[in-house]
């Protein structure tokens, strides 16, 4: 039978883990090894300040992500690489402004301003990230008739972009994602690595988000509720 201490000691624990679940999570370091790696997301000149689909903030992502790269032997970077006159555009839906829904076959839609044309600048991605270890670029959306937020699947769901099994070749069982934007490419990425047996963590000081009619809360609670974890990059140990 657990006496008086062990009580109150039990209480404090649940208490202070209800008040800061990270901080109890982060108390020993993450050292990344060779079963990990780092999913750079869709840091591109059109998510960026002056960009068509600008992220609030969205350049404080790259000093953090080529910081904790550091620390990475493996990193896969993606882009959105769209075409002219893509489907989730709002340009090419008659009546239609962006951040409205429409229904498509694989489901509902958010429009966009145009972004992320393919071969322009502003799908490039941006020129302040340093991280030459990347190994793969992964480019998504260029499919005409289905967008692509997920690093892992298209929109539709069933349309594979191969990383998965890349990753799983490399023998990697925990991945790290950081980028833009939180509530969309980061957390369905997020999602869709956890539905491919990864441990998965995100990185939030290294992601912003768009937060489109409560977008964001609805993506940290989804990515909770399917096991990702949340962490903060000093959660991350600092390269020897």
């Amino acid at each position: 039978m657990l006496n008086r201490r062990q009580i109150l000691a039990a209480l404090g624990t649940t208490a202070l883990a209800s008040f800061a679940p990270s901080a109890l999570f982060a108390a020993a370091a993450i050292k990344p090894d060779d079963t990990s790696a780092l999913l750079v997301i869709d840091v591109q000149n059109c998510f960026l300040p002056g960009g068509s689909l600008a992220v609030k903030e969205g350049e404080q992502v790259v000093p953090v992500i080529n910081r904790i790269a550091k620390t990475f032997s493996n990193v896969v970077m993606t882009q959105d690489w769209h075409t002219p006159g893509h489907v989730s555009f709002a340009s090419v839906h008659s009546g239609k402004k962006p951040f409205e829904t429409i229904d498509l076959p694989y489901g509902k839609q958010v429009l966009w301003p145009d972004h992320c044309v393919q071969g322009t600048d502003g799908a490039a991605l941006s020129k302040d990230l340093a991280i030459p270890q990347a190994e793969l670029i992964i480019r998504k959306g260029f499919h005409k008739d289905v967008d692509s937020y997920s690093a892992f699947l298209e929109a539709d769901g069933k349309t594979t972009t191969g990383l998965a099994a890349y990753l799983k070749s490399r023998k990697i069982k925990r991945v790290f994602v950081a980028g833009l934007a939180t509530d969309f490419c980061v957390a369905w990425t997020a999602l869709d690595a956890r539905k491919a047996g990864f441990e998965v963590y995100v990185v939030e000081d290294a992601c912003r988000g768009i937060d489109t009619q409560g977008s964001l809360a609805k993506a940290w609670a989804d990515m909770a509720k399917a096991g990702v974890k949340r962490i903060q990059s000093a959660d991350i140990a600092a390269s020897a």
